[in-house]
């Protein structure tokens, strides 16, 4: 099974460009061509522009907030792949986790913020010990993506 979170990740680009534009816009028709006169809506400039900044902030930095990363997954093979990245405004550094089914020792779940940011922890033996792998942040995937990986990753956790 291969699957990815590519659409949530074009969604989350689309919505911070057009808030970017509305944001711009705004600013360009208001206080450079003068061209919205105010109060608007019975609320100042001031007003506005504090409440479309407040927009754009949230915007920017939800994904980062919540840790929402493109992942990639695939279990088709061999071996287990994840490759994942930062989606927020900054992008991170491009990583891949790749471990043989027959070295796979497990993984673990997290949950921060009330749920909202969500993230899994890979293991994988080595030896006589196990090492563990930074967590992958699985936030971004729909709830029905999140249920195929942990039931395809349990499929490949040894039993005790």
């Amino acid at each position: 099974m291969t699957f990815d979170n590519s659409k949530k990740i074009y969604s989350l680009r689309i919505r911070m460009f057009v808030v970017i534009v509305l944001l711009f816009t705004y600013l360009a028709l208001s206080y450079i061509a003068k061209l919205i006169t105010f109060p608007l809506l019975g609320m100042s400039d001031s007003a506005w522009t504090l409440i479309l900044v407040a927009i754009f902030i949230y915007f920017a930095f939800s994904p980062m907030l919540y840790n929402y990363q493109y992942v990639w997954f695939s279990d088709e093979g061999e071996t287990i792949v994840f490759r994942y990245f930062t989606a927020g405004i900054v992008g991170g550094k491009k990583n891949s986790v790749k471990i043989d089914k027959n070295l796979f020792a497990g993984y673990k779940t997290e949950s921060k913020l009330f749920g909202l940011s969500k993230s899994i922890i890979l293991f994988q033996k080595l030896g006589q010990s196990v090492a563990k792998y930074p967590p992958v942040y699985i936030s971004a995937l729909s709830r029905e993506q999140r249920y195929r990986l942990l039931s395809s990753l349990d499929l490949y956790t040894p039993k005790v």
